[in-house]
């Protein structure tokens, strides 16, 4: 509960990025429908939706069922970084913000991983001048990285610059592999526990996974969780 945005130890490939994004710019893309966040063009389309349908860019589904769209299909690369992450996934798009457009401060409802779902950010295309604020703070996405941000806080985005900025965007759900994940970021659990405990079952998920990391942070993440 301490984190407003942590990078992931993932990096993806800019060419194959750009690649698939290529693809995707034959099809049409939506502009957003909160039209009162944002001055300029924040455009986009999905890759996964509560109907299977590209231009069903809402991030919710009444249903909780979420479908890939034939345009994923044709996307090897991008189905690879959603494999990357083994846990379920709901919502994904590409959302493009063109030059000198700008997001205004707002919060998104249920987005921080406390609420059970975690949004990733992948940067495709960007520029110096872009600034991407969350909970007041700068936070610097390069092309390829991987980023978690905690949007049930407030956060805002300017593109200062002359090309657009262009992002991989997917909401997952959590489970006992993210928490191990989380757990590497230095996500507070122990914060966390003050409002909830996990069952004996869910400490065992996380520690099972934990030691498949192998990693000197994950085996004393283990001995605390043993601890508590």
């Amino acid at each position: 509960m301490s984190l407003s945005s942590a990078r992931f130890p993932f990096n993806f490939s800019e060419d194959r990025l750009l690649r698939d994004y290529k693809i995707c710019e034959s099809f049409a893309f939506s502009e957003h429908y909160n039209s009162n966040d944002y001055d300029g063009s924040w455009k986009l389309i999905a890759l996964r939706s509560m109907d299977g349908a590209t231009d069903n860019v809402r991030a919710f589904s009444l249903t909780g069922e979420f479908f890939d769209t034939p345009l994923l299909e044709k996307c090897a690369y991008f189905k690879e970084i959603i494999d990357t992450f083994k846990c379920d996934k709901e919502a994904i798009r590409l959302l493009n913000l063109s030059a000198g457009s700008r997001i205004h401060e707002h919060t998104d409802l249920d987005l921080g991983y406390e609420d059970g779902l975690f949004r990733v950010h992948v940067p495709i295309t960007t520029n110096k001048d872009v600034r991407f604020y969350i909970n007041k703070e700068l936070v610097t996405m390069e092309v390829g990285s991987c980023w978690y941000g905690n949007f049930n806080l407030p956060h805002a985005v300017e593109n200062n610059g002359t090309s657009d900025r262009i992002h991989f965007v997917m909401d997952c759900k959590r489970n006992a592999w993210s928490d191990a994940l989380f757990a590497t970021l230095g996500y507070d659990f122990e914060q966390e526990n003050k409002q909830a405990s996990y069952s004996e079952d869910e400490k065992q998920r996380i520690i099972e996974e934990l030691k498949r990391q192998g990693t000197a942070v994950s085996q004393e993440l283990i001995q605390n969780i043993l601890n508590s």
